[in-house]
C-alpha cells in the first residue's frame, strides 16, 4: 500500500482488491461510510430470550458469532452498551438463542419493538433453567453467560453452549442493507 495523503490510503494497482474498490476511507465513528458497511454485510438473526420472574425477555441481534469456540462450545455477541434489555436479560442462569427462521421477520421486528407487547402471539419454548425459544426457529442453542467485554459502544458476550438443536430443511432469516432477503438453501439430507 501507499500513502496518497493522511487520509486515504491508496492500494497498489498490481494487487486485486475488488471490484470498484480502489482505496480505503478512513473508518470514522458514526459514518454514513461505516454505517453502509455494516448494514451490507449479510447476518443470519438471532433472538437472545430468557424467562425471568415469570415474564418473557428478549432482544435481536445481527452480531451472533457461532463457532467461537469448538471445546468447550461457545459462541458469542455483541450488545449496545445502551440497551435497556440486556442488564435485565443477562440475569437469567441460561439464556435461548434462536436463529430465526426465513419468513419470521414480523417476529424478530415484534421482539425487537420499543413498544407493545413483544411476546404477544410469539410461540416459545421454555426450559427450566430459564431459557427461552422462538417456536419454528433454525437453531436453538442453550446458553450461558461465561464473559463480558467492553468493545467501545458496545458489550462482547461470550456464551457457553450446553445444549443444541438445528432444522436443516429450513432456512435462515438473513438481514441485509435494511431488508430480509430470501436465501435459497437445499435441504441437508
Amino acid at each position: 500500500m501507499t500513502e496518497e495523503s493522511s487520509s486515504v490510503t491508496t492500494m497498489d494497482p498490481s494487487v486485486p482488491f475488488g471490484s470498484g474498490l480502489d482505496r480505503l476511507q478512513p473508518a470514522e465513528a458514526h459514518s454514513d461510510e461505516m454505517r453502509m458497511v455494516f448494514s451490507r454485510f449479510p447476518a443470519a438473526v438471532a433472538a437472545l430470550c430468557a424467562t425471568i420472574d415469570g415474564q418473557p425477555y428478549g432482544l435481536v441481534a445481527t452480531s451472533l458469532s457461532v463457532g467461537t469456540s469448538y471445546a468447550p462450545p461457545m459462541t458469542s455477541f455483541s450488545v449496545r452498551n445502551q440497551s435497556t434489555t440486556w442488564p435485565v436479560l443477562r440475569s437469567s442462569p441460561r439464556i435461548g438463542i434462536s436463529i430465526l427462521a426465513h419468513g419470521q421477520h414480523e417476529v424478530c421486528r415484534q421482539i425487537s419493538s420499543r413498544t407493545g407487547e413483544r411476546f404477544g402471539g410469539v410461540n416459545t419454548i421454555a426450559t427450566e433453567q430459564g431459557a427461552l425459544f422462538i417456536d419454528s426457529a433454525v437453531t436453538w442453542l442453550d446458553c450461558e453467560v461465561v464473559a463480558e467485554l467492553p468493545a467501545g459502544d458496545h458489550t462482547v458476550v461470550i456464551f457457553e453452549i450446553h445444549g443444541a438443536s438445528h432444522d436443516r430443511a429450513v432456512a435462515p432469516l438473513v438481514f441485509h442493507d435494511g431488508s430480509f432477503p430470501s436465501l435459497a438453501v437445499e435441504p441437508m439430507q
